[in-house]
């Protein structure tokens, strides 16, 4: 009999944690939401405006047009595989070939 009273004590105990655990989750999420999904809050100290600050990542402008340098000579490249694909019938990696 001692078996099943401390069997049946124990099941109430978990389950009324579980249901007090689960209350305070659903309760605060962490997030003072402005919209349904816009939930980012900076932290204390964090300025409204990010040039200049410490947080600026100060990107050089001749590094991020490297980017843009590249896909240009890439769709070249393309533009002139796929000429020459147009005109023989044959695919060519290699654009020095061409």
């Amino acid at each position: 009999m001692k078996t099943s009273i401390a069997t049946r004590l124990g099941s109430v105990v978990s389950a009324a944690l579980l249901a007090a655990v689960s209350v305070g989750v659903q309760a605060y999420d962490g997030t003072n939401c402005r919209a349904p999904g816009n939930c980012w809050e900076p932290k204390p100290g964090f300025p409204k405006v990010i040039a200049g600050s410490k947080w600026d990542p100060k990107h050089d402008p001749a590094e991020l047009a490297k980017q843009s340098q590249a896909i240009a000579g890439m769709e070249g490249r393309n533009a002139k595989r796929s000429e020459h694909f147009k005109k023989t019938g044959k695919w060519v990696y290699d654009v020095s070939k061409l």
